[in-house]
């Protein structure tokens, strides 16, 4: 295959070739004669040269044409783009000067003048000495970092066994997010025993690390035994809408650190407690030393009282706390059954309404039986806690009984009802086995 190559354009300044032999040349008019002189003259004159045939080069000589790669520039190398990394080894750095601890000589060489001297000296290296441990303990770590203070106040309520905790604010919190900011919210356990039963939250604050709740959360059926063997854990963690919510920081107190109807106010630095080792061998140690105790099946508020108008029993169920989960959902749908037995038909049968997925219900519901005050200390009343199922059997809970038969603070409970007429008498009680049916399962 070959391309014709065109004649190179003439240039302006030089003249064309054979530019001085040729000339223009008038052709000869039919009515003019024409000798044979001229004839031979004309004849014998240079003719104009013709254009040059066009020049045939190959395929390789055309792509070769106008080809310049330039100079080869260098590759560059990773060392360009990460200056720490070198191809060639680096000296180290010269090492750190230690500070040689002096022993004291207690001014047994330079009298005892020069005691105090030698004792400032002394105190000065120790400083020095710790200084330079607590440089190399610095860390980037994320567990080290200042993670932000809580700041809240705890009150025990006696009288109505409530525990109120108010969460006021939390300051200088960790960045969570990629503005720069968080999205934090706090709940609250008990421990021993942390479950969705005894779960607490505020609500969530968009992005701000010194977020202000000023938010009062209540713990209902607190007793004087949990408030010296419980402790209270307060998390403060970040909301993620797309993903998991993450851990900033938590506190713990001691409840027994609490008086009796004082409020006392706390502001605490948050930490990333991480024992889990610790915490797997105690449980393990535990398992072995002591057996498992009971599952907790949670406790019932039960107000009491005896109208001499109406000649009737007022029974009130007024709310649960620390249910057991009996769904897969980890709640339950709570109601309650009450009997008085012995049995009088249906007027001594009753049930509240059933609360959805939740294991801390309020009922707050009143029932009336009619029964003359000389035959109430010959009655039990049956109180059961019960988990709806629709379409299947109920799941039962836990349960009491009232009555002259009971014991502890169920038997106080009822005598004070039966002492004091026309007065309300309100009790927490733990729910137990009491009251099940023959084919429920002991839990």
């Amino acid at each position: 295959m070959s391309v014709s190559k065109p004649p190179p354009p003439h240039s302006h300044f030089a003249p064309p070739p054979d530019s001085s032999t040729s000339h223009l040349s008038i052709p000869p008019s039919s009515s003019t004669p024409t000798s044979p002189a001229l004839s031979r003259a004309a004849s014998s004159s240079p003719r104009p040269v013709p254009p040059p045939s066009p020049v045939k080069i190959s395929m390789q000589e055309h792509f070769a044409i106008n080809v310049c790669p330039g100079p080869i520039m260098p590759i560059p190398q990773i060392s360009d783009f990460f200056p720490r990394f070198h191809d060639f080894p680096m000296t180290p750095p010269p090492p750190r000067e230690k500070k040689i601890l002096k022993e004291p000589d207690f001014g047994l060489n330079n009298g005892s003048e020069n005691y105090g001297e030698n004792k400032e000296k002394e105190r000065k290296l120790v400083e020095v000495d710790r200084e330079d441990k607590d440089e190399g303990v610095d860390s980037d770590d994320d567990d080290e970092t200042y993670l932000g203070t809580l700041e809240f106040t705890l009150l025990f309520d006696h009288e109505n066994n409530c525990l109120h905790c108010t969460i006021h604010k939390a300051k200088g919190l960790k960045a969570m997010d990629s503005n720069g900011l968080a999205d934090p919210y706090v709940k609250l356990h008990l421990l021993p025993g942390a479950s969705k039963a005894n779960k607490l939250r505020t609500k969530t604050l968009k992005n701000t690390l010194n977020p202000v709740w000023s938010e009062t959360l209540m713990y209902h059926g607190i007793t004087a035994a949990d408030m010296t063997t419980k402790t209270l854990r307060l998390c403060v963690c970040d909301m993620d809408r797309l993903g998991r919510n993450e851990f900033i920081g938590e506190v713990r107190v001691a409840l027994k650190k609490l008086s009796e109807g004082e409020s006392k106010k706390f502001k605490m630095g948050l930490e990333r407690i991480a024992q889990v080792a610790q915490s797997i061998c105690l449980r393990f140690w535990r398992m072995i030393v002591s057996p498992p105790p009971s599952p907790q099946r949670g406790r019932i508020l039960v107000s009491l009282c005896y109208s001499p108008e109406k000649s009737c029993l007022l029974v009130g169920i007024i709310r649960c706390a620390h249910l057991a989960a009996m769904d897969s959902n980890g709640y339950s749908d709570p109601f309650v059954k009450i009997v008085l037995q012995p049995d009088m038909g249906k007027k001594s049968k009753y049930k509240t309404t059933v609360k959805k997925k939740t294991l801390n219900p309020e009922f707050n519901e009143e029932f009336t039986y009619e029964v003359p005050h000389e035959q109430l200390a010959k009655k039990t009343l049956e109180i059961s806690v019960w988990d709806y199922d629709l379409g299947m059997s109920n799941d039962f809970i836990g349960g009491i009984e009232l009555g002259i038969n009971a014991k502890g603070v169920r038997l106080k409970h009822w005598f004070e009802c039966l002492k004091h007429i026309g007065k309300k008498v309100e009790y927490w009680h733990t729910l137990t086995q009491q009251g099940a049916p023959p084919d429920a399962p002991s839990q």
